[in-house]
């Protein structure tokens, strides 16, 4: 056999795991011997925060006061019905008419809608009565500055 060169190899040993690490032991062996630690507190760790009671929460409990949408008045309501009665119109007719859907239709009629003003001046456009302000269920052309 010919010649062998032989090379140095350094073996690295291991660092400690991630668990080793974090021990107390350890984080103070590291600070005795000199090296750099870094230590960083984790927000909410290891706990279910997502569930903790603030004061905002309580607040939200003890609140009592019943919240829901305004609607439109039945008396709107009986006024698309008869104005679209006496042009004829069906619901389907004068929801094609405004470019609508029939049920949006039957909701005002019924006094279940939450009011949308576009759709409130489409319909009183359609069928030619206010159903907005004081004047509601008077002709279109017809007001207090109209003569």
């Amino acid at each position: 056999m010919a010649e062998s060169d032989w090379d140095t190899v350094t073996v690295l040993r291991k660092k400690g795991s991630a668990a080793q690490s974090k021990s107390k032991q350890a984080i103070t062996a590291a600070q005795r011997k000199g090296e750099e630690v870094e230590t960083s507190k984790k927000w909410a760790a290891g706990q279910n925060k997502q569930h903790v009671v603030t004061k905002n929460t309580a607040k939200l409990d003890r609140e009592t006061e019943e919240l829901s949408h305004q609607r439109v008045p039945l008396e709107v309501g009986k006024v698309i019905q008869q104005g679209r009665q006496n042009k004829g119109l069906t619901q389907k007719d004068l929801a094609t008419k405004i470019n609508e859907k029939p049920q949006i239709i039957a909701e005002y009629e019924a006094g279940k809608a939450i009011p949308n003003n576009q759709i409130m001046g489409k319909i009183e456009r359609a069928i030619g009565l206010k159903l907005r302000g004081r004047e509601i269920g008077q002709p279109l052309d017809a007001g207090p500055n109209k003569k």
